[in-house]
């Protein structure tokens, strides 16, 4: 045997099984028999499942990729630019629009393969910002017939997410007539438009939207669908954003910068809303949308997707479209079926009191179905909400509104009760109103004080039990009542802590260390205290009074605080904002800053407060507010924030002429600065000189000379000075005796004062100009 062959180990004998299998051959395995044609044909390699999922419809070429790399690149410097370029003789866009063709012509039959890419799928959402409505359409053309292997896959779903949410504006253009036109090519066919194209979307995914909702991916494109067939589902957030996409998919879209259009300058949340103008069977189709999950699932399938945290969102919308068509009050809909038979049972008897279910108590504690209970509070019928709130909430509210996810279903729930139900409801929190605000639940008090404010009654229940809460017993206290709420703690809390601030030295600190100390310190503001505060102002007088007379017992050192953070200033907007609030009181709390504005608008935060009470003023107060600012002129012009201040009370004005400084601040338009004012005032062109403004605006703004030189053009032309100053006399009395008989005229019906003080001025300059020259003369000898 070679050497090569030879194996290492030690060498064991053969036994008789080795020896009996020696001649046995293995069974012969047919190879594929190969079709007729030519040898060098092959047949293609068996795709594997793996590869069958991640590329469903291929692989996209690298050198494809590598194109569309540049075209992500170039979108990105647009979108960055915060204007488009203006100054040129042609359309500015026009070189984006052959861009963008070349690339959407090099997408062309490629739109599957390009979505299913990790890397090209992420340019598609961008470029969708910027294709006009005829891309869109040709786009979700090419893309029928494969929606449901789509939604499905883990990059492909969010590019028809994005499409989804894009489309409202093209939708509703439609709905409104307007259609772009489309190019003329006999071979292509007829091009559906993007509503009919929704359409047809539909009606290919609602037989198999019952596996869509349980798919990790395909739940959020439908939840896209759902909002774009109506759009109330889907309300925007406070950023103007969609609810739609979930955190971890926002947070992405955010890192990618701005999505938005590279041919117009809309906002790129303006651009996804959309409009509410949708065609008329689309509410046929979200019809359906809920009638194919009652048909297709069962009861105890329905109730499973309450508590997935998949399938829950989606089942959350559709309960708000059956509630929005009416269908809700119906035995057998979807609120029935969560509701464990609630709505059935009223159907059957309608003085049924039913038990309560162990299933609608385990949603009430669940922190993903909870939501969806919220949902249902909101939206079920009146008779049905009153059967849920005797069977699951009266009785219970002390510990539901103490618990850490259940607190928020009861808020949603006491935004619905009637006068007498919120009677009862604040006599049953009122034993548990401390251990409510020892476990930060505030949000209780504030949909107390809200639905009492929308009823007009039961003030003063609710204030009292807010007042509980915080340990806030005599008027004394009460005086207290901003602090404490404010800050979340109870009166005695807090006076602890004050004691210990006035103890304790604070000492040097670093920046860092000073930061995470406000951070964890609890005398600071809470945003949710700042907001009750602003509810309780929205009472009708006298149940606001209190925060009222809380606000004006601080002192001014107190006041000023408050305004410089970020938190408590919004509650002096609420206190002017606020229609509830007496006007005196408004007036009593401006007139509280009267000479401390300048240290009121020396800060970031106080000089939004600031600008708050000038607007909020009359121009009575106003005069008084500026007259006071007076002595403080030159430390307004010296503050970064106080500058903006100072130029829109114009004091220069004010002094000169008060008269006018009112009128100005009587008109609905802010007064323009000073600076401003001068500018305007010396920009206005006089009679018959036309020509040398013109001239005069050629030079640069640094060189229009003074009052003199003015004076001195209007009687010299632009005669230039360069001989000696008899001369300049003498020609300034030549140019006089060569005027006109009409301009004599004028001259003499001119005010006297004006005339003598013209002439001074003259006087003046001349006297001034032979010391000017001697003092040149001995700069030169001494050189």
């Amino acid at each position: 045997m070679p050497r090569e062959n030879r194996k290492r180990g030690k060498k064991h004998k053969k036994s008789a099984a080795d020896e009996d299998t020696q001649g046995y051959a293995p069974p012969h395995i047919d190879e594929p028999i190969q079709e007729a044609g030519p040898s060098w044909i092959t047949p293609a390699p068996a795709k594997s499942a793996q590869e069958d999922r991640e590329a469903p419809f291929g692989y996209v070429d690298s050198e494809v990729k590598a194109y569309f790399r540049t075209v992500d690149v170039q979108i990105r410097e647009w979108q960055d630019e915060h204007e488009l370029p203006e100054g040129q003789d042609s359309d500015p866009n026009e070189d984006r629009r052959l861009f963008f063709a070349a690339a959407l012509n090099e997408m062309s039959d490629k739109e599957k393969q390009l979505a299913t890419d990790p890397d090209c799928s992420g340019i598609l959402e961008r470029m969708a910002y910027s294709m006009d409505d005829f891309a869109r359409r040709v786009f979700m053309d090419r893309l029928s017939g494969s929606y449901e292997e789509l939604f499905k896959h883990r990059f492909a779903s969010h590019v028809c997410q994005t499409f989804l949410t894009v489309a409202g504006d093209t939708i509703a253009r439609e709905y409104r007539g307007v259609l772009p036109s489309s190019p003329e090519n006999e071979d292509s066919g007829e091009l559906r438009t993007l509503s009919q194209l929704v359409e047809d979307l539909c009606e290919e995914i609602i037989p198999v939207v019952s596996s869509l909702v349980l798919d990790s991916f395909a739940s959020h494109v439908v939840r896209a669908l759902l909002s774009l067939l109506a759009p109330s589902l889907d309300p925007q957030s406070q950023h103007g954003q969609s609810n739609i996409r979930s955190k971890k998919s926002a947070a992405f879209k955010a890192k990618q910068g701005p999505l938005k259009s590279v041919f117009t300058a809309n906002d790129p949340a303006a651009t996804a809303a959309g409009t509410s103008l949708r065609p008329d069977k689309f509410k046929e189709l979200i019809r359906r949308f809920v009638v194919d999950i009652r048909t297709k699932l069962g009861e105890n399938e329905i109730r499973a997707l309450a508590a997935s945290q998949v399938a829950s969102p989606v089942l959350k919308m559709l309960l708000e479209a059956e509630a929005e068509e009416n269908m809700a009050d119906e035995p057998g809909s979807l609120m029935d079926t969560v509701l464990a038979g609630l709505v059935s049972a009223l159907h059957a008897n309608g003085n049924a009191k039913p038990d309560a279910s162990d299933y609608v108590g385990t949603l009430l504690r669940d922190p993903t179905s909870s939501h969806l209970l919220e949902t249902l509070v909101s939206r079920s019928p009146p008779k049905v909400f009153d059967v849920l709130w005797a069977t699951y909430f009266q009785g219970k509210l002390g510990r539901l509104a103490a618990h850490p996810v259940a607190n928020f279903v009861v808020a949603k729930a006491l935004l619905r009760l009637e006068a007498s139900q919120l009677a009862e409801a604040c006599d049953e929190l009122n034993p548990a109103a401390t251990k409510i605000l020892k476990s930060s639940r505030v949000g209780i008090f504030r949909a107390l004080v809200d639905r009492a404010a929308s009823l007009h009654c039961e003030e003063a229940a609710v204030l009292q039990t807010i007042v509980t809460a915080f340990g806030i017993d005599n008027d004394e206290d009460r005086k207290q009542l901003v602090a404490c709420v404010l800050r979340l703690l109870p009166i005695q809390e807090y006076r602890l802590i004050q004691g210990k601030e006035e103890t304790q030295d604070p000492g040097p600190s670093h920046g860092k260390q000073r930061s995470q100390k406000k951070a964890e310190d609890p005398s600071e503001p809470k945003t949710q205290g700042a907001l009750l505060l602003q509810s309780l102002l929205s009472l009708p007088a006298p149940h606001n009074q209190a925060v009222i007379d809380s606000i004006s017992s601080n002192s001014l050192e107190e006041l000023l605080a408050m305004s410089s953070h970020v938190t408590s200033s919004r509650v002096f907007d609420a206190l002017l904002d606020s229609p509830a609030v007496p006007i005196k009181a408004k007036r009593q709390f401006v007139l509280k800053f009267l000479g401390h504005f300048h240290i009121l608008v020396d800060d970031r935060i106080g000089s939004r407060v600031g600008d708050r009470c000038w607007a909020y003023a009359d121009p009575y107060l106003k005069e008084k507010i500026a007259r006071s600012l007076i002595p403080h002129e030159q430390f307004l012009a010296g503050s970064f924030y106080g500058k903006f201040f100072a130029r829109r009370l114009n004091l220069q004005l004010l002094r000169k002429d008060t008269e006018k400084w009112k009128s100005m601040q009587s008109s609905s338009k802010p007064p323009p600065p000073a600076s401003a004012t001068k500018t305007a005032e010396a920009s206005l062109p006089d009679a018959g000189q036309s020509t040398r403004d013109d001239k005069r605006k050629r030079k640069r703004p640094g060189k229009e000379g003074d009052e003199i030189d003015q004076l001195f053009n209007t009687a010299l032309g632009k005669k230039t000075k360069k001989a000696g100053i008899t001369q300049t006399v003498d020609e300034a009395a030549e140019e006089s005796a060569r005027a006109g008989a009409a301009e004599q005229d004028e001259k003499q019906t001119a005010p006297k004062t004006g005339h003598d003080k013209a002439l001074d001025d003259v006087l003046g300059a001349i006297q001034a100009a032979p010391k000017s020259e001697v003092r040149s003369k001995k700069k030169k000898r001494v050189k």
